[in-house]
């Protein structure tokens, strides 16, 4: 008799949203990025990422050592 009741609670947990709606606009951005500006975040986000797993990368041999 269990199981009715908890298959109950799973379909209401399945049908009420985790995360609320968003409120989208279609409105032009309020503040204009430059292409230097985009370009400066860009690249701090690529040194970012890719400078700590390019630094273990090439010192794969170093740390297989150990």
């Amino acid at each position: 008799m269990s199981l009715p009741a908890a298959s109950r609670l799973w379909r209401s947990a399945l049908r009420t949203p985790l995360v609320p709606a968003a409120n989208l606009s279609s409105k032009p951005a309020k503040h204009h990025i430059s292409v230097g500006e985009q370009a400066v975040a860009m690249t701090a986000l690529f040194v970012a990422i890719l400078g700590p797993s390019g630094w273990i990368l090439a010192h794969l041999e170093d740390y297989k050592k150990r």
